[in-house]
């Protein structure tokens, strides 16, 4: 599709991370979080968003099926030679629309992420046990567990499995073996891809979002039998990540979950991504999660439960734990965001704006 590849290439030239196409108006992109339209190009028909969609969709019969039933579904867009983007297409006003997130042909390296190093530690210091990464839409959970798992490819002889939907960056085998299934082509859905996982010989199974307790509940088993399992939830820190996971089941199971999550959680890595001040760009602000003495406690008992925030700070030196705003605090010292993102994105903006100043909360 001519006009669609023209876009494509307009969106990568100018380095966006996002491709926005709707009847009715010109193609919008995202870069550096600010949206543009794309003036050069006539506004969007009918006609031309049918076309954009059965070019995506092209062999991907179950997927079209699921976007006339459901009226949106998520797939993966190929232009080769170019680039490769996850698709979301939806129904708006009973018309189509397309909206494109760039995904690189490469693998990013972890150490140009600007992530903190113990993320990097959990992940390849651990043979078994959960270990999530959460944050909004947009946020670069994908990316970040791209970079772990190839991490985890270039250095061991591993039996590597993922289920996402869609495939977003694609692996090759390095020293590890790797299986990449995708929801609504290789298999129904998470649950039963988990499943099956589990009786490929896995070392390691990546889940790429974890939506419901099926999922949690297998997600967990497989991380308590030996597995090291890494997945994304959609919250924004470590406590809501917790409450949701735990909240998904009955009441009558929450006890038992919680108990199980004490037992195999490895970490949280929550993030955000912040427009840079240095630089044009954006660096994410962190918080991070070990499942230490301390917070394993504070997961088992509802008392100490509120208290994590103040584990995470207390726990930066001997185990690497930060919360956000320990984290927007040292990114705003170091000249890499400004006052102002620092305190929009704060937890407690009062708490932070002292510490700015020099005054310790």
């Amino acid at each position: 599709m001519e006009l669609l590849t023209r876009i494509v290439r307009e969106a990568l030239n100018r380095k966006a991370s996002d491709v926005h196409l709707k009847v009715g108006v010109q193609p919008r992109i995202r870069v550096n979080k600010e949206l543009l339209t794309l003036e050069e190009f006539p506004v969007l028909s009918r006609k031309d968003l049918e076309g954009f969609i059965d070019y995506i969709l092209k062999g991907k019969e179950e997927k079209r099926q699921k976007l006339l039933k459901e009226g949106q579904v998520d797939t993966s867009a190929s232009f080769p030679g170019l680039a490769r983007f996850r698709a979301n297409i939806y129904f708006q006003r009973s018309t189509p629309g397309i909206a494109l997130r760039y995904i690189p042909f490469d693998v990013p390296k972890f150490e140009t992420l600007n992530l903190p190093p113990v993320v990097k530690k959990l992940a390849l210091g651990s043979s078994s046990g959960l270990l999530l990464v959460t944050g909004p839409t947009g946020s670069g959970k994908s990316t970040t567990l791209a970079s772990l798992i190839n991490e985890i490819n270039n250095l061991y002889s591993k039996v590597i499995v993922t289920i996402e939907d869609p495939i977003e960056y694609l692996f090759k085998d390095r020293r590890s073996f790797i299986i990449q299934r995708e929801v609504g082509e290789d298999t129904l859905d998470f649950a039963l891809g988990l499943r099956a996982a589990l009786r490929e010989d896995p070392d390691v199974i990546m889940i790429g979002e974890i939506r419901d307790p099926e999922t949690a509940k297998i997600a967990l088993q497989a991380a308590e039998t030996g597995h090291l399992v890494l997945s994304t939830m959609h919250t924004i820190n470590a406590k809501e990540t917790i409450n949701r996971f735990i909240g998904m089941f009955p009441l009558e199971n929450r006890e038992q979950i919680r108990l199980m999550l004490a037992n195999s959680l490895i970490g949280i890595v929550s993030q955000r991504l912040l427009p840079r001040r240095d630089k044009k760009g954006v660096i994410p602000a962190v918080e991070v999660l070990v499942n230490n003495p301390l917070i394993k406690e504070a997961l088992l008992d509802p008392d100490k439960f509120d208290r994590i925030k103040e584990y995470l700070e207390k726990g930066r030196e001997v185990y690497g734990t930060q919360s956000f705003d320990q984290h927007l605090l040292e990114l705003y010292k170091k000249g890499l965001i400004d006052a102002r993102t620092a305190l929009e994105y704060a937890e407690n903006p009062t708490d932070l704006e002292l510490k700015m100043r020099g005054v310790e909360g």
